[in-house]
C-alpha cells in the first residue's frame, strides 16, 4: 500500500530561447506561467495529444502500469509563439504525476526525459530550474537574472510552428557565420553569469537561423529598427518565433511603444508584455490531502 495525494497543481514558467545566436543552447525563464492540474481520477474524456504523450513517457520512465488521471491546463503562455508552451505541458504533466505517486523519479530524471521529448534543452532547463541557462548535451550552467533586465515581448497574433521554422533553415552555413555565433554566444553567457547586462549590447546578432526565420514575420525589420532606435540593448526572435523580444534596462516604455507602432505599420496585430526573468522555475503550487492508494 502506497500513500499519494489525489490532486496537485504545477506552475511552469514560459521561456525564451536562443537569445539570438545561442541556437538550441541559451534560454531564460520568464514571469509568465502555465498551470497544469493533475487529478487521480477517471477523466470524462481520455487525455490526448501532448498530455497523453507526456504521461506515456512518465509511466515508461517510472516503470508503472498506467492509471486513470485527468489533466487541466490553465494557460497564459501562448501556443506556437516561441515561448516554450510545449515544455510547460511536458514538465507539468510529468512532475504532477510523479508527485502524486510518491516521486519515483528524481527531478533530474524528469528533466532528462523532457529534454529527450523536446529534442533540445534550451527551453527545458530554464523552465525547470528558472533563471538563465547555457546548455549542452547532458550538462548546463545556470544563473539568476536581475529584475532590472526587462524582456519587452511582442507577441504577434499568428502562430509559427517549430517544425515549419526548422524546415526553412539551411543544411550548411559559412564558417565565418558559425564563428560569429560562437563568439557572441560565449560573450552572452559571460554577461549573464556576471550580471553585466550592458555587455549584451550588440551581441544578440545571429547568422544561423534568424536571417531565414525572419522572412516568416512581416514586421521583423520594422520592429527590430524601432527597438534599437528607442534604446534596446538587443533584439531577437524568441525560440522559433513568432514572438519578438527586445532586452533593456532603461527606456522600457518607449521601446515597447515603438515596437507596437512598428508592428501596426506592418499591419501585424500583436500583444506587448514587459516581462522579467523567473528565477524559481517549476513549483508545486498546491496539493490535496493524502489518501491510501493501492
Amino acid at each position: 500500500m502506497k500513500k499519494s495525494h489525489t490532486t496537485c497543481i504545477v506552475r511552469i514558467p514560459a521561456t525564451t530561447a536562443n537569445l539570438g545566436p545561442g541556437f538550441d543552447s541559451l534560454g531564460v525563464a520568464l514571469q509568465l506561467y502555465n498551470r497544469v492540474r493533475i487529478d487521480l481520477a477517471s477523466p470524462s474524456k481520455a487525455p490526448a495529444g501532448m498530455i497523453a504523450a507526456a504521461a506515456k513517457t512518465f509511466f515508461s520512465a517510472a516503470k508503472l502500469v498506467p492509471f486513470p488521471y485527468s489533466a487541466t491546463i490553465t494557460d497564459e503562455v501562448p501556443i506556437s509563439r516561441g515561448l516554450g508552451s510545449s515544455v510547460t505541458v511536458r514538465i507539468g504533466v510529468m512532475t504532477g504525476l510523479n508527485y502524486l505517486v510518491g516521486s519515483p523519479l528524481k527531478p533530474e530524471e524528469i528533466l532528462k526525459w523532457v529534454i529527450a521529448e523536446e529534442g533540445h534543452p534550451d527551453n527545458a532547463v530554464p523552465a525547470f530550474y528558472g533563471g538563465f541557462a547555457a546548455c549542452g548535451k547532458g550538462r548546463f550552467v545556470r544563473a539568476e537574472v536581475a529584475h532590472g533586465l526587462k524582456f519587452i515581448t511582442l507577441i504577434p497574433n499568428f502562430e509559427l510552428e517549430t517544425k515549419k521554422a526548422r524546415a526553412i533553415l539551411p543544411k550548411q552555413v559559412p564558417l565565418v557565420h558559425a564563428v560569429a555565433n560562437l563568439q557572441n554566444t560565449a560573450l552572452i553567457t559571460a554577461a549573464f553569469l556576471q550580471r553585466n547586462y550592458a555587455m549584451l549590447e550588440g551581441l544578440l546578432v545571429d547568422r544561423l537561423h534568424q536571417p531565414y526565420r525572419s522572412k516568416l514575420i512581416p514586421c521583423w525589420k520594422g520592429v527590430d529598427q524601432a527597438a534599437h532606435e528607442a534604446g534596446a540593448l538587443g533584439f531577437y526572435l524568441s525560440g522559433a518565433g513568432s514572438t519578438l523580444i527586445a532586452l533593456a534596462t532603461s527606456n522600457v516604455d518607449d521601446i515597447a511603444e515603438s515596437m507596437v507602432k512598428a508592428a501596426a505599420a506592418a499591419k501585424v496585430a500583436c500583444d506587448i508584455k514587459v516581462l522579467t526573468a523567473d528565477n524559481v522555475g517549476t513549483v508545486l503550487e498546491s496539493r490535496e490531502q493524502r489518501v491510501e492508494r493501492r
